[in-house]
């Protein structure tokens, strides 16, 4: 009786079951993808081979400039700093190089002539030297570069020019975002568009290569904030306090095997200095406000970090049109049509406490308390559905969805690290803990005809908890003085554990009490224990000057235990995973630099996927999490190049990635026309790509930056069944744009711009979109702070974003628009001062690499069939 009842609140007079139904398929294996994949490697095997055989065939070494970067504190080499030769009286670079991870550079390719050298690194001021070249017969020895920390000559030293955004290591790529002034009054987001490889969303939903199954760490540690959802947790960090944005699209064994495409690592400003400081972030704009008090404080070997930072989304108007078609078991053809008018408002909080204490010169201790908390709530008005069978209009109903989604979180963290007088050789102890409670329901209320009285009311909560604490111990040395060997190793234990409650309720009328409905497809409690115990061994050899090896074995093993309070059982085997990873690069001349990696990663199922609770907000279209799913396998390779050309810096890189055992959704037809969608793991995904990005400095006035990616689809469950089974490929784009002008008087003007074209998926496409702005900031006095306006996408009303699914049973194409027109105001001012009195501490903090988190990695679904709320995205 009360299954009856809510189906026929779904679905008018027609009734339906629906339930989880687990299948197991076997996996698609593709033997000629293998050889081709061979053959590539052999062919770029065969041309290093060729590449080496020609340098050493020449019969005289060019001259070279020759250096060493080093702090001036410490003593200590500045690795991966840049060098740059510029000739006198001229603005473009003729030359240059990125020093080794021992600082060391060479340059070569300059004539003879009076040049200005530049040394640049993440964090240091911009060192000048006069180089006359007389003769090309000899190396020019410069020895040793000292380098002084930007906080030295704060207030003494102003820096002309755009200081470069790009920094290539052997494993990563890191965007120096606090040199992007472009971002001055967003958040997260509006950095990470900005970032080589990775792709955003108009709900904030990060992919890096077409892949969403990504990591965010923020300071090197997962946050329970990412985990819930990594597109509001971007919402929550102020991008005046991010400092850079690692992307490392081929982990190391010492990060953990989770995350198919990689891992970004989100590093935050910190401050070594002493003294007090207070920092003031502040925007109000059409659809968005947000206020931020971030401060610092050091005395002698104690320091201390206080701070909050909470936005509003406000006036988030839109609207959806949906239409599915679908044949049905019996034979007929049912027809849906629906439209609803949207609205969304957005509360997001992140506030920190962070203490460091330096025990003597070799001990530090570090600990940080996080708190987060969202509140969203989303509606859908006048959402009217008419439902056709055979092209006979058989019913029509009119209602009103309410969703709200707020959670709070806290992240506490106690680490210890041991360095030595051997350079380079430190241990640490790392421990964390994390709890994320979220409350998730909806309201769907059915009207009359007339849309005057309320017929029923339809309720569904979902609180759940996630849970996690971890132990970690890491251990680095150098194999010889001169830090060409390093070994790595160590060990993480984590534990999990993840509690869904959900429940549906019925009331008749207006005013009748809600009554639950017993049936435990529709009212259960499901928990979820994970426990991963993994070790890692990892070994890093610089040899021949120029060369850079890095592989790596990590073992990871895994033990769930999942349970549902009444009736249904989840039996889920324990399995062990052995990743292996090598990263090798080659360091050319001019600063030219040419990477190889390959990784195998492994992707866990996120709750989003588990969680048996029936998502039924929209009455045509059900889903359910299946909690028996397997992890994912991915295998990644690339090959990348960097160089440096005359003012311009410029990045390639090209990839495969093969996943299998892809967890892809399952859809069936209901009674009625309705779609029930479920997950399995029967997917096998491809993607063959490449990336582009490029920094120019025309001037010391004019900036450009901008990116490219392109990559082929190729999605196939390996299915025979014709009513089941998928296939699909083709080409995905996305790019942008950004640029930066001086204007007299501290003035400037930036503008940027994104596109990212449609997403090939296995049963359809996704639309894609564009987004642009201009911004106008003003510096104040001494550079304390900024005061600007802006306009972003001042050019169009809306946008329009269509989706696209294609079975052999269904049709459906539905339509959003989202009014995102804005225009706002940003100011920043910091008060105090410090000065640099002591060297940097060292901070090593966790890295929990984990979990398949859904499209957009874990965020708010697209509303791709429209009308639903958003499926559960939590761990």
């Amino acid at each position: 009786m009360p299954r009856a009842g809510l189906l026929h609140f779904l679905c008018g007079n027609y009734a339906h079951n629906f339930g989880v139904s687990i299948r197991r398929v076997p996996l698609f294996e593709n033997e000629t993808m293998k050889k081709l994949l061979n053959l590539a490697l052999l062919l770029i095997l065969i041309a290093s081979g060729q590449l080496m055989a020609q340098q050493a065939s020449d019969k005289k070494e060019p001259a070279r400039i020759i250096g060493i970067a080093k702090d001036l504190k410490t003593g200590e080499p500045v690795g991966y700093a840049t060098a740059a030769l510029y000739k006198t009286g001229s603005e473009v670079s003729t030359a240059g190089a990125v020093a080794d991870g021992n600082g060391a550079f060479y340059i070569t390719g300059f004539s003879t002539g009076t040049y200005e050298l530049h040394v640049t690194f993440l964090g240091y001021e911009t060192v000048k030297r006069t180089v006359n070249i007389n003769s090309l017969d000899s190396d020019i020895n410069l020895g040793e570069i000292a380098m002084s920390d930007e906080g030295v000559a704060l207030q003494e030293v102003t820096v002309q020019g755009q200081r470069e955004l790009i920094e290539e290591r052997v494993d990563r790529t890191i965007y120096k975002a606090e040199n992007d002034k472009t971002t001055a009054g967003g958040d997260a987001t509006d950095v990470l568009r900005r970032v080589p490889m990775l792709s955003v969303d108009l709900d904030g939903n990060v992919s890096m290569r077409g892949s969403a199954n990504i990591l965010v760490l923020i300071d090197n540690r997962p946050s329970a904030i990412a985990a819930s959802s990594i597109a509001d947790a971007l919402r929550q960090i102020p991008a005046d306090e991010i400092k850079a944005v690692e992307v490392i699209t081929s982990p190391s064994a010492r990060f953990d095997a989770e995350g198919t495409s990689g891992v970004i690592n989100i590093v935050t400003k910190k401050n070594n200095l002493q003294g007090m400081t207070l920092n003031i972030n502040s925007g109000a704009g059409l659809r968005g406000s947000n206020l931020g008090l971030q401060g610092s404080a050091r005395k002698g070997k104690m320091g201390f970090t206080l701070g909050g930072f909470g936005r509003a989304g406000y006036n988030i108007l839109g609207s959806f049109e949906n239409q599915q078609i679908t044949n049905n078991p019996n034979g007929s053809i049912s027809k849906s049509v629906q439209s609803a008018d949207t609205e969304r408002r957005d509360v997001f909080g992140r506030y920190n406490f962070g203490v460091d204490y330096e025990i003597d010169k070799f001990n530090f201790i570090t600990g940080a308390v996080n708190f987060g908390i969202r509140n969203s709530r989303n509606w859908q008005y006048d959402f009217l559905t008419q439902n056709f069978l055979d092209d006979v209009l058989r019913s029509s109903q009119n209602r009103e969805t309410n969703t709200l989604d707020n959670s709070n979180s806290v992240d506490v963290s106690l680490n210890y690290t041991k360095t030595y007088e051997k350079r380079g050789k430190e241990l640490s102890f790392l421990t964390l803990y994390s709890r994320n409670n979220r409350e998730n329901s909806f309201t769907n209320t059915l009207f009359d005809e007339d849309v005057e009285d309320i017929l029923s009311r339809l309720r569904n909560d979902n609180p759940s908890r996630n849970e996690e604490f971890t132990v970690q111990v890491d251990y680095v040395t150098p194999m010889d003085e001169k830090g060409t060997q390093i070994i790595e190793y160590g060990a993480k234990n984590i534990l999990r554990k993840a509690y869904s409650d959900f429940s549906y309720f019925l009331a008749e009328g207006p005013t009748g009490e809600y009554q639950q409905l017993e049936d435990p497809t529709l009212s259960n409690e499901f928990s979820y224990d994970q426990n991963v115990t993994a070790g890692y061994l990892s070994y890093t050899l610089q040899f021949l000057k120029n060369y850079t090896l890095k592989p790596g074995l990590r073992y990871e093993y895994t033990t769930i235990n999942a349970d549902f309070k009444n009736e249904f059982v989840a039996e889920i085997p324990s399995y062990g995973t052995l990743v292996p990873s090598f990263n090798a690069s080659r360091r050319l001349a001019n600063g030219n630099m040419i990477k190889a990696a390959y990784n195998r990663r492994i992707q866990r199922p996120s709750l989003r996927f588990l969680n048996p609770n029936l998502e039924a907000a929209n009455p045509q279209q059900l889903s359910q999490g299946n909690p028996e799913l397997d992890p994912e396998l991915t295998d990644n390779y690339e090959l990348g190049y960097s160089t440096f050309i005359k003012g311009t810096t410029l990045n390639f890189t090209g990839f495969y990635r093969n996943t299998t055992g892809s967890i892809q959704p399952i859809r069936t037809i209901q009674d009625n026309g309705v779609i029930f969608t479920t997950f399995e793991n029967i997917g096998r995904e491809q993607a063959i790509g490449t990336n582009l990005f490029f920094n120019v400095n025309i001037n010391n006035k004019l900036s450009l930056n901008g990116g490219m990616d392109l990559y082929y689809s190729m999605l196939d469950n390996g299915l025979t069944n014709p009513q089941f089974a998928a296939q699909n490929e083709g080409f995905v784009v996305s790019g942008r744009m950004f640029g930066n002008y001086t204007l007299p008087k501290d003035w400037q003007v930036q503008v940027f711009s994104f596109a990212r074209g449609r997403q090939v998926q296995l049963q359809g496409t996704s639309g894609g979109f564009a987004a642009y702005g201009l911004n106008f900031n003003k510096q104040l006095k001494e550079k304390r702070g900024s005061v600007g306006f802006g306009a972003e996408n001042f050019l169009m009303k809306e946008f329009v974003i269509r989706n696209e699914i294609i079975t052999p049973t269904i049709l459906q194409n539905s339509t959003n628009r989202i009014q995102n027109m804005n225009f706002k105001v940003n100011f920043t001012y910091r008060i105090g001062k410090m000065s640099m009195d002591q060297k940097p501490r060292r901070r090593r903090s966790i890295n929990n690499d984990d979990l398949k988190d859904g499209e957009g990695g874990g965020g708010q679904m697209e509303n791709q069939q429209g009308g639903g709320a958003a499926p559960m995205r939590n761990r």
